[in-house]
């Protein structure tokens, strides 16, 4: 594996980082949180193991990854902005970067298209798509087709959804009265404006889409851009077996350039995993290794009263629902052979360490 050489279908550097989150094998752990703002990662962060050292990457084009553990488990906190297109960057790389099984929760805000007051935190059970329909004449309105387009549904996974609302419900701060809401549909736009009704001054006819959308899905709660692809890509990978061409090398070093903050060191794991394998003995898995996720959305928005939730609010709510984020990612079970190799990577604890902490 270490001679194999990855050219611009799946770009990366010469020392095996993936082009866009700059990441390598043994810099990012099976169980993740993905959200959307840095500063959000670093909060989640705090509640981190001290040892060993939380691994903090930020690469070129804006990801952040801080990679550790909580109680013994090895996590990462990955932020990567808004929207599709940046969350097929973080479900793709991070893939490649693992052997066996992963597991993502997706920690973000969201708009109630319900009747909850803000700060209550949403988890839902499944999540359509809603699209701009490029072939409608947005110019003059004068078309047969409608302006958005909804896809099918998916379905996040039932066991990461259930283990998320048993640790919001024993997490729960005294203060905090919101509800926990569940086993409702989101909808994830491909706009913050158009695609999800709000008005500006481009002509984006949409003043009906929020009463035609839940017409047609009783069950819709919140609106948001990044969960359904997310769901989709999870549902929908099977390990392949395809080989990478040969036709071209890798790129340079010097095409990501990430930041590593000096607190530690980088992976020393060198070589690209197999991500059908196990980490030990580079045997096929079996069952072979899937991708499990699901969501915890916070309301910051009410689409119903039109209130936005205040800064203090804010803090409160992020505080409590990453902490159970992090409590259901390390409560699920992943077996020891279909997680990523402990050696060389960030994550691994030193003899010394061992004594100091218990891991799970």
């Amino acid at each position: 594996m270490k001679n194999r050489i990855v050219d611009a279908n799946f770009p990366r550097t010469l020392d095996q980082r993936v082009y866009h989150l700059g990441l390598r094998a043994g810099e990012v752990a099976n169980r993740i949180i993905t959200l959307g703002a840095p500063s959000r990662a670093h909060g989640i962060a705090s509640y981190l193991d001290p040892t060993p050292t939380p691994f903090t990457l930020t690469s070129e084009r804006g990801f952040t990854t801080i990679t550790g553990r909580y109680k013994g488990v090895p996590v990462s906190i990955v932020s990567i902005g808004m929207g599709h297109p940046n969350a097929d960057f973080f479900v793709r790389e991070v893939r490649e970067c693992l052997n066996g099984d992963m597991v993502v929760v997706r920690l973000g805000s969201c708009g109630g298209l319900i009747d909850v007051p803000v700060g209550s935190v949403v988890v839902p059970k499944a999540s359509i798509a809603v699209t701009r329909n490029y072939d409608f004449d947005f110019v003059n309105g004068q078309s047969n087709d409608q302006p958005y387009r909804t896809s099918k549904t998916v379905l996040a996974d039932s066991i990461v959804h259930d283990a998320l609302v048993a640790a919001l419900n024993q997490t729960r701060p005294g203060g905090i009265t919101t509800p926990i809401v569940h086993d409702t549909l989101n909808a994830s736009a491909d706009s913050f404006y158009s695609s999800q009704g709000r008005q500006t001054s481009f002509p984006d006819h949409n003043a009906d889409l929020i009463d035609r959308l839940m017409s047609e899905h009783k069950d819709l709660a919140t609106f948001e851009m990044e969960t359904f692809h997310i769901l989709h890509l999870a549902s929908s990978w099977r390990v392949s077996g395809r080989e990478a061409s040969k036709d071209a090398p890798p790129l340079t070093d010097d095409a990501i350039a990430p930041s590593i903050y000096p607190a530690h060191p980088p992976s020393t794991q060198a070589g690209v995993p197999d991500v059908a394998a196990s980490a030990v003995g580079h045997e096929p898995l079996k069952p072979p290794p899937r991708i499990r996720a699901a969501a915890a959305q916070m309301v910051f928005a009410s689409r119903t009263s039109q209130d936005f939730i205040s800064p203090e609010e804010v803090a409160s709510i992020e505080a409590w629902a990453g902490r159970a984020v992090l409590e259901a990612l390390v409560g699920l079970d992943i077996e020891p052979g279909r997680l990523h190799e402990e050696k060389g990577s960030v994550w691994e604890l030193t003899t010394d360490a061992r004594a100091e902490t218990t891991p799970r």
